[in-house]
């Protein structure tokens, strides 16, 4: 990131005029709310953020934050710390669940344990994502809570997306990005529910390597480790997604190899095969 050159609690995107024009050119601003007590890294953050056309409102501790969104502040996404003084991003986000505030979260963190991601998810976060990671990763998050998948287009043109989603045992709630199965919630990350739905719409039919990497990274994206790294990569994500299904039905065997192509979600068996 770059270094932050000013503090302030909201940024109504005034440095955007040092640059051309914005990546994000919208008729209304998405509001994003940081939470991180690292001065340096939320203010880099925050610039980078407004320079992509988005308002950025920071706090750098969890309780002013909650005072903020707690007090009819509406936001379309926080992005959340979880080690800070006195009230850590957990417990910032358990208070927002219990005081019913569904803003969407996404955990920005050093913290690279499963077992982090586990917590976050089970109180109601979409995302965590390692601080490490790009800019240009963690834009396409915000894209995916804020756009969502595009709906499969068919002939007519592209379709509404329903807020829930069944295909089998399979629920999608879209509208919350959680997935089910046979009942029982699994704990997908925003990416990871992003390629289920995505495949899911497409049953039986079989989705490439670079179609499943571009709704993560973003269309034509440049991998690394050559032309075909992304394939390593989107194989990462199919295992983790089939590990967390499993982790609720031995028996989930929904998740089709394409060898050498890509993925194929089963049908229903009275759908066919196509």
């Amino acid at each position: 990131f770059r270094r932050g050159r000013r503090k302030g609690r909201s940024r109504e995107g005034v440095e955007r005029g040092m640059i051309a024009q914005p990546s994000i050119v919208e008729s209304a601003q998405k509001r994003v709310v940081i939470v991180d007590d690292d001065d340096l890294f939320r203010e880099s953050l925050g610039l980078n953020l407004s320079e992509e056309g988005y308002q950025v409102i920071d706090f750098d501790n969890g309780e002013d934050a909650l005072t903020f969104l707690l007090g009819g502040q509406q936001t379309d996404v926080v992005l959340l710390d979880w080690r800070m003084p006195v009230m850590d991003g957990l417990g910032v986000l358990r208070r927002l669940r219990e005081a019913r505030c569904d803003a969407p979260v996404i955990f920005l963190t050093v913290l690279s344990d499963q077992i982090y991601e586990e917590a976050a998810l089970k109180f109601g976060a979409v995302d965590f994502i390692e601080k490490s990671r790009r800019l240009s990763i963690i834009l396409q998050r915000l894209k995916l809570i804020i756009e969502g998948p595009k709906a499969v287009s068919g002939p007519g043109g592209q379709t509404e997306q329903p807020s829930t989603v069944h295909h089998g045992q399979l629920e999608l709630r879209v509208d919350i990005k959680r997935a089910f199965w046979a009942g029982e919630q699994v704990d997908l990350t925003l990416t990871e529910f992003s390629i289920v739905q995505y495949m899911a719409a497409r049953a039986g039919h079989d989705v490439t390597y670079r179609q499943i990497y571009d709704l993560v990274r973003g269309k034509d994206f440049i991998a690394g480790y050559g032309t075909e790294g992304y394939r390593a990569n989107v194989r990462a994500f199919i295992k983790r997604i089939r590990k967390k299904f499993r982790d609720v039905d031995d028996n989930f065997s929904e998740i089709e190899n394409y060898p050498g192509f890509g993925y194929r979600w089963r049908p229903r068996p009275e759908e066919g095969q196509t």
